[in-house]
């Protein structure tokens, strides 16, 4: 007669001497992760190197480029003094550095003060009667601030500016004005401009104050 068995069930003692065995285990895998260096892989910017050069960081930082006619009105807008120097060739592009004359070159400032101070730069001859006549209808506006006026004859550099003035602005004859670094053009688009009751809303726009009771004696003349 065959005898019946029970399967014999775990002592206590095998499962201490598991727990005994796996401690020893447990320890030396935690060693060997602490103890080996390890590092993230190098990345590879060789793919973002062209979108990312010096150059292109440099221009992110700076912001958009100046354009040259705001370094021409900082120029001529800065020291009575300042001339520009006959090695400048008008007919090519000049550096902005050229236009500096020795100011930092901290373009948002001088563009700030461009806009703030003279929003309105009339290139004018002293003894042309169409630079006279424009001053004239300037006038009449009472403009604040003032438009500035550069009598172009009066100065040394007045060829070179007429010229750079004609590469930039299109416009080679004067008076040449300039608002906010846009060309309006001469006297005539400027008194076009007033019949097509343009002129005074144009003012206003670039921050310029309009003596508005002048305005309407001189429409209704």
């Amino acid at each position: 007669m065959a005898s019946s068995s029970t399967p014999r069930l775990p002592t206590r003692s095998f499962y201490r001497r598991r727990r005994l065995l796996l401690i020893p285990a447990l320890l030396f895998s935690f060693f060997l992760f602490f103890s080996t260096p390890w590092s993230l892989p190098p990345l590879n910017l060789s793919g973002i190197s062209s979108s990312l050069s010096r150059a292109n960081i440099v221009s992110l930082v700076k912001g958009p480029p100046v354009e040259e006619i705001f370094g021409l009105l900082h120029f001529v807008t800065g020291d009575d003094d300042r001339m520009l120097s006959h090695s400048v060739n008008p007919g090519a592009p000049i550096d902005l550095t050229v236009y500096l004359g020795g100011d930092q070159p901290e373009w948002k400032s001088h563009m700030r003060r461009l806009r703030e101070e003279y929003p309105l730069i009339v290139f004018s001859k002293s003894y042309c009667p169409f630079s006279r006549k424009a001053k004239k209808l300037l006038e009449t506006y009472n403009l604040s601030p003032p438009p500035k006026i550069i009598e172009v004859d009066l100065r040394d550099d007045g060829d070179f500016i007429k010229l750079i003035l004609t590469r930039l602005t299109e416009h080679s004859t004067f008076p040449n004005i300039i608002l906010n670094g846009q060309g309006l053009g001469g006297s005539d688009d400027l008194h076009t401009l007033r019949a097509q009751g343009k002129l005074k809303k144009m003012f206003e726009n670039a921050g310029m104050t309009v003596r508005e009771d002048m305005v309407k004696e001189q429409e209704t003349q």
